[in-house]
């Protein structure tokens, strides 16, 4: 609904606004005339006639179209038939990645407008404050609008200087979804389904970029398992305890082959290298026979290509699990100066989880209450507690 009606505003707060207006709308008269068959077309229908009665008051309708919309999309912005089309949200995406506005406020703009994340959630994501992520997002939104960036898709000369940011934002919409930052759920399967329409429409407009195949690898081969997440009683279950008969076969086999495609085209990229290890856990016939190893090679070319805190905390509890809670716990530790990770509930449950396998359980109960204070999703926080619980009931043993 936005990205269509971005298209006719040519501005994001304003399409914003009467997008809101629209559901207002629905509120009040579908209790009355029950819910129309195609709902999305007629909140969106809804929403852009609203722009376009705000405009003509405004006198300013064929200012902004002139400055925002590209000439040939003029006509059809004003198109009243189901405009929920996957061009819309493209057009959206790349207009949201433009190289004009840093990598960083790329990212979170698209995550913010075209999957509805609160700024909250987006803050989260940045590892940021909501304060200083709001800020972030008012400015690139004013930029956008001042700076008369055109709402299209690319030309195919433009489009390799873009996709960087627009793959990084893909990968934030899936990881977002892959686990919810806040609720009751650990997945937002919604997330997901649409970081997979986006990433498979990329692989469509640029077939031969190994970097938009590393990225649908990636996606696939981690969702392979996501059913084998949780137990039947809603319990989230380790890599360890998951029962991988029930791991999607033919998602990983798809994402194998893709990971090969990408692999051996010239400069894989960073989600190459992350798809790579998703495969060598999905190739694995048990946790015991993982090549941890090979993990930890790949860890180390990625934080090379990828130079994250996040990748590097994942590599050290690669390295806790191949060679030991105390190294694992060293490296960690290593990383106890990275402000980025100060809150990252993560680096405190890895390091809680070696303190209790090293029999450190003071140390391990207040890593492990550490994570709880920094973790909002309710799955999780279950398994937080669940381990604090067996914590004291060793004390009692």
């Amino acid at each position: 609904m936005l990205a269509a009606t971005i298209r006719v505003a040519g501005d994001i707060d304003l399409a914003e606004e009467c997008v809101q207006d629209a559901f207002s709308k629905a509120l009040t008269t579908w209790p009355k005339t029950g819910i129309p068959d195609r709902a999305g077309a007629w909140l969106t229908t809804v929403a852009r006639r609203r722009v376009i009665d705000v405009l003509r008051r405004q006198s300013t309708h064929d200012r902004l179209l002139v400055e925002f919309v590209e000439p040939e999309e003029r006509a059809k912005a004003l198109e009243v038939e189901d405009p929920i089309i996957p061009d819309d949200r493209l057009r959206l995406i790349f207009t949201c990645c433009h190289p004009s506005l840093s990598i960083e406020t790329q990212v979170a703009l698209t995550l913010r407008l075209l999957c509805g994340l609160t700024t909250s959630e987006v803050a989260r994501a940045f590892l940021v404050t909501e304060s200083t992520m709001a800020a972030r997002l008012t400015r690139a939104k004013k930029k956008i609008s001042t700076s008369h960036i055109p709402y299209r898709v690319p030309t195919a000369e433009d489009l390799p200087a873009r996709i960087e940011a627009v793959l990084s934002a893909v990968h934030l919409v899936f990881t977002t979804g892959h686990t919810a930052p806040t609720g009751a759920d650990l997945m937002r399967r919604d997330l997901v389904e649409r970081a997979f329409e986006l990433a498979r429409m990329l692989r469509v407009l640029l077939p031969e970029e190994a970097s938009v195949a590393g990225l649908l690898a990636l996606m696939i081969l981690t969702d392979a398992r996501h059913r084998t997440r949780t137990g039947p009683d809603g319990t989230l279950l380790l890599l360890s305890e998951q029962d991988r008969d029930q791991w999607d076969l033919k998602a990983i086999v798809e994402g194998t082959v893709l990971v090969r495609d990408a692999l051996q085209r010239p400069l894989p990229g960073r989600f190459a290298l992350m798809a790579a290890i998703a495969a060598v856990h999905a190739e694995s016939p048990s946790w015991e026979q993982t090549d941890w190893p090979e993990i930890i090679a790949l860890y180390d070319l990625l934080l090379v290509a990828w130079p994250s805190p996040v990748v590097a905390l994942n590599r050290a509890v690669a390295v806790g699990i191949a060679e030991g809670p105390e190294a694992g716990l060293s490296a960690l530790d290593e990383l106890a100066s990275d402000s980025q990770l100060a809150g990252y509930n993560y680096r405190a449950s890895a390091r809680a989880d070696f303190l209790r396998q090293l029999g450190r359980r003071d140390e391990a109960r207040g890593a492990y209450q550490e994570a709880l204070t920094q973790c909002e999703n309710e799955v999780e926080r279950a398994f937080l507690e669940r381990r604090l619980d067996e914590l004291a009931r060793g004390d009692r043993e």
